[in-house]
């Protein structure tokens, strides 16, 4: 049997490309390759690893040919056409607790950031200013956070607000109360987290039911001067209607790591005054990027060798 090809379009660690390579296949690290080229190639290979850079589209796939499995290294899928991968036989894999702990943690730094105006106070220490009178921030100890999806991410964060002695109140269609509790999340309705919560943060994938899932109508029913954190998808959060609740004052401020159009540029979301925002870096931790890269070659490696999977995607 000829022996497997793997192709690697985005940037993965070197322990990726060495794991693969001793589990018999071949690997070829074709990182930042563009579009054009990725399509021309991709007949030759029977594996395709991407991170969010790359768009694997419904013509994508249908030009591999070959393709047997494409594996994500990450969690959300949003950018591979799940249904046209599965229409053809290919299995889609992603690595969902590899990155589960840098993306609490990087929610955690959202908050405080957020809060205890963290920004605004070092643009001002840079400035030669000592502005302690308007830098006056908010304690989290016995404030309310309300958690919109409280899978592998989310109930890491709920782990660390307990720390912070907050109350946590959680949101999951896919999950009982019991489990909810068991993640440290007393379990809510959405309304019932839009209404008791004063920090609301978002670990919710995109799909169809969650695009532009908090808007207008849904600000409206939080509480006023709430603090919103998403470092899940662009897209969850409809961003005009988020800018004319920071502007009244309903949304006290946001902290932001990911838009729906990425990179956003200098939009008046980004640059309000009361939004910290960041570009995309919630997974981007030496140690969790490690992680991806190991889980996915070896899922990848799975797939290949037609051995049971962990994490597929349907």
């Amino acid at each position: 049997m000829a022996e497997s090809k793997v192709l690697i379009a985005d940037a993965l660690s070197p322990a990726a490309v060495s794991r693969l390579q001793s589990g018999g296949v071949q690997t070829d690290d074709r990182a930042g390759i563009d579009p054009a080229e990725l399509a021309k190639i991709l007949p030759e290979y029977q594996a395709l690893i991407v991170r969010s850079r790359t768009k694997v589209t419904a013509d994508l796939l249908k030009g591999g040919k070959n393709l047997k499995v494409v594996g994500r290294a990450g969690v959300g899928v949003d950018n591979i056409d799940v249904a046209a991968a599965n229409a053809q036989g290919i299995e889609v894999v992603n690595t969902p607790v590899a990155t589960s702990v840098a993306v609490a943690e990087h929610t955690f730094a959202l908050i405080l950031a957020l809060i205890r105006q963290i920004a605004r106070a070092d643009a001002s220490m840079k400035a030669g200013e000592w502005d302690k009178k308007n830098l006056e921030g908010t304690e989290l100890a016995g404030k309310t956070l309300g958690i919109l999806g409280v899978g592998n991410i989310g109930a890491q964060v709920a782990k660390r607000a307990a720390a912070f002695d907050m109350q946590v109140l959680g949101y999951d269609p896919l999950l009982d109360a019991a489990t909810l509790q068991a993640s440290g999340a007393k379990a809510g309705t959405l309304d019932e987290v839009y209404a008791e919560s004063d920090v609301i943060t978002l670990h919710l994938p995109l799909i169809q039911e969650t695009r532009g899932l908090l808007g207008a109508n849904e600000f409206a029913k939080m509480k006023r001067g709430v603090y919103l954190i998403c470092a899940a998808r662009g897209g969850v959060i409809d961003e005009e209607d988020l800018v004319t609740a920071l502007e009244s004052g309903q949304v006290a401020g946001a902290a932001l790591d990911v838009f729906e159009k990425e990179p956003p540029g200098a939009n008046l979301l980004v640059t309000h005054p009361h939004v910290v925002a960041t570009p995309h870096i919630a997974a981007q931790t030496a140690e969790a990027q490690e992680r991806a890269a190991l889980d996915i070659a070896d899922e990848v490696l799975n797939a290949l060798h037609g051995r049971p999977l962990r994490w597929q995607i349907k």
